[in-house]
């Protein structure tokens, strides 16, 4: 494939992405997606809606999924560092409510694909994080889902030593979000 290197998780059909940059004393160059190189590598998807959102340290974004309409997202950093999060949500999976997580920064340009059928969020770690994501379907606020970010079940090892659990920044509706075991899903 040359331009992206993909490692394959422990979690099947998530895998992250490291682009291939080209940089000189004038800065940088990488391409973040290419359709027939993905397709090389046995990735075949559409994507049809990026998007992009800006928060500061201690924004907790999440665990977000969509009922009907799921989407696949590759999500990247462009500005800062967040710790982003997976959640297998498929019932028939050997992975199911696993979660994994990675570290994505602007500075290691690395990207998380994340299938249908799991939930996400992120934890922004830097002062200030631009994220950006390409996603397989269209977003419908009437089919939103959730989980609570802090499940004693699934058991999120967000790293909070910086930042402190008391510190967390969520948003109303990601405060309603209930228990893993009280999610019904039919994925």
């Amino acid at each position: 494939m040359g331009k992206f290197k993909i490692i394959k998780s422990e979690i099947e059909d998530v895998f992250t992405v490291e682009p291939t940059v080209f940089g000189d004393e004038r800065g940088y160059f990488m391409e973040t997606y290419n359709e027939n190189d993905f397709k090389e590598e046995g990735i075949d998807l559409t994507f049809v809606q990026d998007n992009q959102s800006k928060s500061s340290k201690g924004v907790l974004r999440g665990l977000h999924f969509q009922y009907t309409q799921p989407q696949g997202k590759l999500v990247r950093v462009i500005k800062g560092e967040v710790f982003d999060v997976a959640v297998d949500l498929r019932k028939k999976s050997k992975t199911y409510g696993k979660w994994i997580g990675e570290i994505l920064s602007e500075e290691n340009k690395k990207q998380l694909f994340i299938p249908k059928g799991f939930a996400h969020g992120f934890l922004v770690l830097s002062d200030e994080a631009e994220f950006v994501y390409k996603c397989t379907d269209f977003y419908n606020g009437d089919d939103e889902g959730g989980i609570i970010w802090n499940d004693s079940d699934i058991a999120i090892d967000w790293p909070l030593d910086d930042i402190g659990e008391e510190n967390i920044l969520l948003s109303e509706k990601d405060k309603l979000f209930k228990s893993f075991k009280e999610t019904e899903t039919d994925f």
